[in-house]
């Protein structure tokens, strides 16, 4: 784990915020001068701790109106098939998340499509392809009571 100091808190709880607001907007904000902010901010992505900047886009306003998770077992459960199948996984861009799990499942999946018989052709034409996937199971999203990428910093 690493040590962070409360400016690199409030900078990472800013930009969690906001990813989009200028060095010297941030600068201001925290307390420190633009040069010693930005140095701060590449030095957190350098270190990896910010992984990227991104846009978090309305899936509904672009039409995208089911969203579902769905559990999914292999058989045989190995090395090679998980492999193969993570890999088949990351080529498919309805699965927005990809989880490996215990418990009675392998796999949990977070998947979005247009509407519910773009998500039935997703299932047969592109899971259910994948070598190696035995069973899915599906919850499908009714509404969004919360939905954060935010992790929570102590202060």
């Amino acid at each position: 784990m690493m040590t962070l100091d409360s400016h690199d808190k409030a900078i990472l709880s800013a930009l969690q915020k906001d990813s989009s607001i200028s060095n010297l907007d941030l600068s201001k904000l925290i307390g420190l001068s633009p040069s010693a902010c930005l140095a701060r901010t590449k030095n957190l992505k350098e270190l990896g701790v910010i992984k990227q900047f991104t846009t978090v886009i309305d899936e509904k306003k672009l039409g995208m109106e089911t969203l579902a998770f769905i559990l999914v077992n292999l058989s045989p459960l190995n090395r090679e098939t998980a492999t193969f199948f993570v890999e088949e996984i990351n080529r498919l861009p309805q699965v927005l998340e990809c989880y490996t799990v215990t418990g009675n499942h392998d796999y949990l999946l977070k998947i979005v499509a247009k509407d519910m018989q773009v998500y039935r052709d997703f299932v047969i034409d592109s899971l259910m392809a994948i070598p190696g996937v035995n069973r899915v199971e599906t919850s499908i999203v009714m509404s969004t009571e919360k939905r954060t990428l935010s992790l929570p910093i102590e202060q």
